[in-house]
């Protein structure tokens, strides 16, 4: 018998943005410039407003990641200068967004000891959602690529598209845990297909992850990390 097939959960997906790396930070510092860059048509709370706004309403058409945040900008730096927003600023989004794309990826503490821990036990994912160019980016440049038997990249995390990625790989929903920051795209699709999920919080989350405490109490299995070098004691204390 393989070490593999002793595990309760022998595969274990993570989440990659704002669980294996930090990602929301350079979303909230792009924001504040973009802020800045139309403070003399609006006040902070309208720009920033609007701008949540639009970019609810675009996922539909653009999706999650930074090119969707970028045309979302664009659109809003429009609609607020009413239509006087020079090609300067535009420019000036556009190399926002330059820069968002190769901002250095850096780790959060504890990520590599973790993938390390479990490497030899279990087969490990990651199920990202967002721009495909920009995730795989974003793996390869995090070197931690080798840790990984699969990658997936999707267009968002519902519990069709996990069900789709489960069936795709041949996955059991009993022996499959998945790790992440957002509640809402992390763990509750997996509590809603029959699977186990781990909720590890990231300091800032964005508002359309959140999820209220009404809706938390229809959960009562979920179970938080305060860190992610907890996850070891906690898969032997569950195995």
């Amino acid at each position: 018998m393989t070490k593999l097939s002793q595990q309760k959960f022998p595969i274990i997906a993570f989440d990659a943005d704002d669980t294996l790396w930090r990602n929301e930070d350079i979303f909230v510092s792009a924001q504040g410039e973009f802020i800045e860059l139309l403070s003399q048509y609006h006040d902070e709370q309208y720009i920033r407003s609007h701008l949540g706004d639009v970019q609810i309403r675009n996922l539909k058409h653009f999706g999650y990641g930074i090119k969707g945040f970028t045309l979302s900008m664009i659109e809003t730096a429009i609609e607020l200068t009413e239509g006087r927003v020079t090609g300067h600023q535009v420019h000036s989004i556009i190399e926002l967004a330059r820069r968002m794309l190769e901002a250095p990826i850096e780790l959060l503490p504890s990520i590599k000891s973790v993938l390390e821990q479990l490497q030899a036990d279990h087969k490990l994912m990651i199920i990202t959602k967002g721009d495909l160019l920009d995730q795989e980016s974003k793996v390869a440049r995090s070197g931690l690529a080798p840790f990984f038997d699969i990658i997936e990249v999707a267009s968002d995390k519902t519990p069709e598209a996990y069900e789709k990625i489960l069936s795709k790989h041949k996955i059991s929903r009993k022996e499959f845990l998945m790790v992440g920051n957002s509640l809402k795209s992390d763990v509750l699709p997996l509590f809603d297909i029959g699977a186990t999920a781990i909720h590890v919080p990231y300091h800032t989350t964005w508002a359309h992850e959140e999820v209220s405490e009404q809706t938390l109490i229809e959960y009562p299995q979920l179970v938080t990390l305060e860190s992610i070098a907890l996850l070891p004691k906690w898969l032997s204390q569950h195995s």
